[in-house]
């Protein structure tokens, strides 16, 4: 059965061999044993049941968490020439019944429907009717409340397989499970003596950088301003950011979108598809947006503030480089991020148990953004792998692409004034002093006569904020809780005063535009113009990474073009002759 899901990989999906990992765990399947696998994103889980289920004679239930995931599936799935279809809120029941009974006439392989339908007898008893091989439960770390997505619904998995079956065969799918999650999601699921295996956590096309204390929105205006045509997210904490950081990026003229919970589902809706067809190359979000979106050229995840932990950074981080292509994730820190994470605990978690192990994993996601050792490392270790490189030159720890400059004659100035305004006051009246400002109240309190009054003149406000804010996330300051924060001296700022210790600023080296080949630009225009005619994102036509390599082996027939990575056959039959043609033009021109 192995050898006719490699010819199926072949035919459909366009690729000679699996990934890392797969063959394992679709052979695990094939043979019938409820199967475990927990890869990282960009690794290709959904091939590892999306074959089985073209193998097995039945359907394939796919459980799977958002209904925009969904349409994205089956549309892909719908290319490759195999048959799928969605069961979810958006369709009336009597278009469920005629899905349902397509499927038991033999007509689609796989169907997807949410968790919370599991919960419906009557649903249960429509697929009565229909020959279920196989079910294959996506971001399956949802079952475990100690995941950082907990659905309750998940929980009715289990239970629902039980009704279909006695013996249905289960595989279930993540790509952040730490061992106890791993555990939970083989108890709830009821998996049966399940092989579980674990393909390693690595992104090796992954840039990791943690950046401290920067101003965040002038460095995403700096980023994007380096090359406005990457695709990209940036992801903020609160809705109103989102609004905020959207608004001024259209303001300087960039063309980018935004997702969050607040928006109506049409404008969420159209966002998304935007963002998906190449429309807008930018969207800011908050993580209510991207989980299972199977865009494939994101070229760069900013996360404008830490996340609440390491699972869910891993996760949104990881929706970057899913076409195995260079692809950078950037963290901007600031300690204002603590405070507003604690802040969001403390009004969603109210289990004391679970609030405590949310604590205790905010603080390893705080460990991360200080640690100065390698930050793969620190990821890779969390998940628990071992024998990891103490330098993967691929981080802003380990890489030259990143500088670190001494400001700690700047940090003493900031440190002196902050002791002598008595440890009374916030960034903003601290930088006024610092910059010799002859504003009222800083006179009125008699800061103009202060040693450090003025110290700082030749910066600029913002200058002198942003390296309160870098000394604050190194924690040489201290910023009090509560409305109006007041600026205490932190644990290592009498080092720093008394020259025992150095205040060093990493900053991103600004990089060269470096452009395209003409062949590539001119094939990534006709993928746009086929995926407008199709309706569907441009990514599902061909990756940018297939692309690459038509532009460089430049294939002149169909049989030459089947050997490039990504062109199977139904994709050969529908837009080869227009890629060709092309190439073929574009080899006239240079001659």
């Amino acid at each position: 059965m192995l050898e006719q899901a490699k010819k199926i990989l072949k035919k459909y999906y366009g690729y000679d061999s699996f990934k890392p990992g797969q063959e394992k765990v679709i052979g695990s399947l094939l043979e019938g044993r409820d199967t475990l696998a927990v890869m990282p994103t960009g690794a290709g889980k959904s091939v590892c049941y999306q074959i089985p289920a073209a193998v097995f004679d039945g359907v394939t239930i796919v459980i799977s968490p958002l209904i925009s995931l969904m349409k994205d599936q089956v549309d892909v799935l719908d290319n490759l020439g195999l048959p799928a279809t969605f069961i979810n809120s958006s369709l009336k029941g009597s278009e469920v019944k005629n899905r349902l009974a397509q499927a038991a006439q033999g007509n689609y392989k796989l169907i997807y429907v949410a968790p919370e339908r599991l919960e419906t007898e009557d649903f249960v008893e429509l697929l009565k009717g229909i020959n279920v091989s196989f079910l294959a439960v996506d971001e399956a770390h949802c079952v475990s409340q100690w995941g950082h997505d907990f659905r309750p619904s998940y929980r009715k998995i289990g239970p629902f397989a039980e009704k279909l079956s006695k013996n249905i065969l289960i595989g279930a799918f993540t790509a952040t499970a730490t061992e106890g999650i791993t555990k939970d999601i083989g108890k709830f699921l009821n998996l049966k003596r399940p092989n579980v295996y674990v393909t390693g956590f690595d992104r090796a096309n992954l840039s990791f950088a943690v950046l401290r204390g920067e101003n965040k929105s002038r460095f995403v205006q700096d980023f994007l301003g380096e090359d406005r045509n990457k695709s990209g997210i940036i992801y903020t904490a609160t809705r109103k950011e989102v609004d905020n950081l959207f608004e001024t990026l259209v303001r300087k003229g960039i063309k980018c979108g935004r997702y969050h919970a607040g928006m109506t589902e049409k404008e969420r809706t159209s966002a998304q598809e935007a963002f998906l067809k190449d429309d807008i190359a930018i969207i800011v979000a908050t993580n209510a947006f991207g989980m299972g979106i199977d865009k494939s050229n994101v070229r760069f995840v900013i996360h404008n503030n830490m996340p609440k932990n390491m699972e869910a950074y891993y996760q949104e981080a990881g929706r970057a480089g899913r076409d195995g292509e260079y692809a950078e994730c950037i963290l901007l820190f600031s300690a204002h991020d603590i405070m507003l994470q604690k802040y969001l605990i403390e009004q969603t978690v109210f289990s004391p148990q679970r609030r405590t192990n949310e604590y205790k994993k905010l603080q390893q996601m705080v460990d991360y953004c200080h640690t100065s050792r390698c930050l793969r490392k620190y990821i890779l270790e969390y998940f628990g792998e071992e024998e990891i490189k103490d330098n993967c030159g691929n981080c802003s720890n380990c890489s030259e692409d990143y500088d670190s400059a001494d400001i700690t004659v700047e940090a003493q100035k900031i440190l002196s004034c902050v002791f002598r305004i008595k440890e009374r006051f916030g960034a903003t009246v601290v930088a006024e002093v610092l910059k010799g400002s002859q504003n009222k109240k800083v006179r009125q309190l008699g800061f103009n006569s202060l040693s450090t009054y003025g110290l700082m003149k030749d910066y600029t406000l913002q200058e002198i904020k942003d390296m309160i804010n870098l000394l604050t996330a190194e924690g040489y300051l201290h910023l009090t809780e509560g409305g109006f924060p007041v600026l205490k001296l932190g644990t290592g700022a009498a080092a720093v005063l008394k020259q025992k210790e150095k205040v060093w600023q990493k900053k991103r080296k600004r990089k060269e535009m470096v452009r395209d080949d003409t062949l590539f630009e001119k094939l990534r225009i006709l993928r746009k113009e086929i995926a407008d005619r199709e309706n569907i994102p441009p990514y599902i036509v061909f990756a940018d990474s297939t692309l690459r390599e038509l532009s460089a082996l430049r294939p002149l027939d169909g049989e030459s073009m089947l050997k490039v990575k990504g062109v199977g056959e139904n994709k050969l039959a529908r837009f080869g002759e227009e890629f060709l043609w092309v190439i073929r033009q574009h080899n006239t021109e240079e001659e």
